[in-house]
Protein backbone atom coordinates (compact mmCIF):
# COMPACT_ATOMS: atom_id res chain seq x y z
CA UNK A 1 0.00 0.00 0.00
CA UNK A 2 1.36 3.44 -1.11
CA UNK A 3 1.86 5.64 1.64
CA UNK A 4 -0.17 9.35 1.08
CA UNK A 5 1.88 11.78 1.46
CA UNK A 6 1.45 13.49 4.65
CA UNK A 7 1.97 9.63 6.75
CA UNK A 8 5.26 9.84 4.59
CA UNK A 9 6.20 13.23 6.20
CA UNK A 10 5.75 12.10 9.63
CA UNK A 11 7.39 9.06 8.98
CA UNK A 12 10.57 11.03 7.90
CA UNK A 13 10.19 13.42 10.65
CA UNK A 14 10.37 10.83 12.98
CA UNK A 15 13.90 9.31 11.02
CA UNK A 16 15.47 12.14 10.72
CA UNK A 17 14.63 13.24 14.89
CA UNK A 18 16.13 9.54 16.07
CA UNK A 19 19.07 8.35 14.12
CA UNK A 20 21.37 7.36 16.80
CA UNK A 21 23.82 10.24 17.06
CA UNK A 22 22.90 12.88 18.63
CA UNK A 23 25.09 15.37 16.09
CA UNK A 24 23.02 13.84 12.49
CA UNK A 25 19.52 14.21 15.04
CA UNK A 26 20.26 17.43 14.94
CA UNK A 27 21.17 17.93 11.88
CA UNK A 28 18.41 16.17 9.91
CA UNK A 29 16.04 17.19 11.96
CA UNK A 30 16.90 20.82 11.42
CA UNK A 31 16.93 19.90 7.50
CA UNK A 32 13.94 18.27 7.25
CA UNK A 33 11.92 20.78 9.20
CA UNK A 34 13.80 23.54 6.96
CA UNK A 35 12.32 21.90 3.48
CA UNK A 36 9.68 19.22 4.59
CA UNK A 37 6.98 21.57 3.87
CA UNK A 38 8.74 22.54 0.47
CA UNK A 39 9.03 18.58 -0.74
CA UNK A 40 6.73 17.00 -2.98
CA UNK A 41 5.90 13.28 -3.00
CA UNK A 42 9.21 12.23 -5.27
CA UNK A 43 11.53 14.34 -3.40
CA UNK A 44 9.88 13.26 -0.08
CA UNK A 45 10.69 9.52 -0.79
CA UNK A 46 14.55 10.82 -1.89
CA UNK A 47 14.90 12.45 1.47
CA UNK A 48 13.48 8.67 2.58
CA UNK A 49 16.63 7.16 0.60
CA UNK A 50 18.26 9.82 2.18
CA UNK A 51 17.96 9.26 5.60
CA UNK A 52 18.35 4.98 4.94
CA UNK A 53 22.64 6.31 4.65
CA UNK A 54 24.16 5.24 7.70
CA UNK A 55 25.32 8.41 10.01
CA UNK A 56 29.23 8.34 9.08
CA UNK A 57 28.60 8.53 5.49
CA UNK A 58 26.13 11.32 5.86
CA UNK A 59 28.14 13.35 8.09
CA UNK A 60 30.71 12.75 5.76
CA UNK A 61 28.87 13.69 2.46
CA UNK A 62 27.72 16.66 4.32
CA UNK A 63 31.24 18.04 5.74
CA UNK A 64 33.04 17.69 2.49
CA UNK A 65 34.73 14.27 3.46
CA UNK A 66 35.05 10.75 1.28
CA UNK A 67 32.51 8.39 2.06
CA UNK A 68 32.11 4.61 1.77
CA UNK A 69 29.07 5.25 -0.14
CA UNK A 70 28.15 6.63 -3.81
CA UNK A 71 26.07 10.08 -3.11
CA UNK A 72 24.02 10.94 -6.69
CA UNK A 73 23.43 14.51 -7.62
CA UNK A 74 19.82 14.47 -6.97
CA UNK A 75 17.95 17.60 -5.58
CA UNK A 76 17.63 16.57 -2.22
CA UNK A 77 21.63 15.32 -2.04
CA UNK A 78 22.57 18.49 -2.94
CA UNK A 79 20.23 20.16 -1.14
CA UNK A 80 21.36 18.47 2.35
CA UNK A 81 24.89 19.41 1.37
CA UNK A 82 24.47 23.23 0.66
CA UNK A 83 22.35 23.33 3.87
CA UNK A 84 23.14 25.89 6.29
CA UNK A 85 23.15 24.00 9.67
CA UNK A 86 23.38 26.60 12.53
CA UNK A 87 22.96 23.97 15.53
Amino acid sequence: MDLNIEQLKKKIIYRSNYRGTKEMDKLLSAFTKRYINELDKEDLKELEKLLDIDDSNLYNFFNGLDTDFKFDDSKINLMFKNFNYSG
